[in-house]
């Protein structure tokens, strides 16, 4: 087993939860291998390097190991390995989106007809000149 499916690597390697999502995000482009874009039948090797995007989290791998089945989660870590430079950015951003919540004010209560109103009435209005 040196060679697989990349959408059925994606799977196995628990990237996606079912080949049908992994095929989907290959084809909407936010899966490239070797710099470039993807197809679910094109084969992946070990010491290929993977750009995957899931959402709003990237990840830059190397495939370490072929697998053709889904295994328990322990195994499918050890079938690629992250460069520090994608686990630093998705740190970062995990960081900058704690941060943004953190400080994100929210009203202590919901507004009450007349404010709803009165909201409904400013949002209506047309821009003066």
């Amino acid at each position: 087993m040196d060679v697989t499916r990349i959408d059925r690597w994606l799977w196995a390697a628990r990237f996606f939860k079912t080949r049908s999502l992994a095929k989907t995000a290959i084809d909407a482009g936010r899966v490239e291998i070797n710099g470039r874009r993807a197809k679910p039948a094109h084969d992946v090797r070990v010491g290929d390097m993977l750009h995957v995007r899931r959402g709003t989290e990237a990840f830059e791998l190397e495939v370490t190991l072929i697998s053709h089945r889904r295994g328990s989660a322990t195994v499918a870590a050890t079938m690629y390995e992250e460069t520090p430079q994608s686990k630093e950015a998705r740190e970062a951003e995990v960081e900058r989106r704690r941060m943004e919540r953190d400080f994100q004010t929210h009203p202590e209560r919901r507004p009450d007809k007349k404010q709803r109103r009165q909201l409904m009435k400013f949002k209506s209005k047309p821009p003066s000149d």
